[in-house]
């Protein structure tokens, strides 16, 4: 199974960019995406960008990445999805009523 993981692009040099999460870096290929800019995030698969991603979206993917960490060691794990905490799950809006 291949994670896409959420990285920020910290420099972009032509079709590379330098990009980081939390403290790794990488030099990421960004030739399958376009107008990107310093301060971006992408989705990175295997050393590519696949996918812009707005910053509370990236947020989210990666607090569900150390969620999987969590329960990978044997730690709590719920406090990463507080916002799910206590809430209802919702229909897709085409499949009410």
């Amino acid at each position: 199974m291949c994670i896409g993981i959420p990285m920020q692009i910290m420099a972009i040099d032509d079709r590379v960019a330098l990009c980081r999460e939390g403290g790794q870096q990488e030099t990421i290929d960004i030739s399958l995406l376009c107008d990107l800019k310093e301060g971006d995030w992408v989705l990175v698969y295997k050393g590519a960008a696949r996918e812009y991603l707005p910053e509370t979206r990236a947020r989210q993917i990666l607090q569900a990445v150390q969620a999987l960490a969590a329960i990978r060691d044997g730690q709590d794990f719920e406090h990463f999805f507080a916002d799910l905490i206590e809430r209802e799950p919702q229909l897709p809006e085409h499949l009410r009523n």
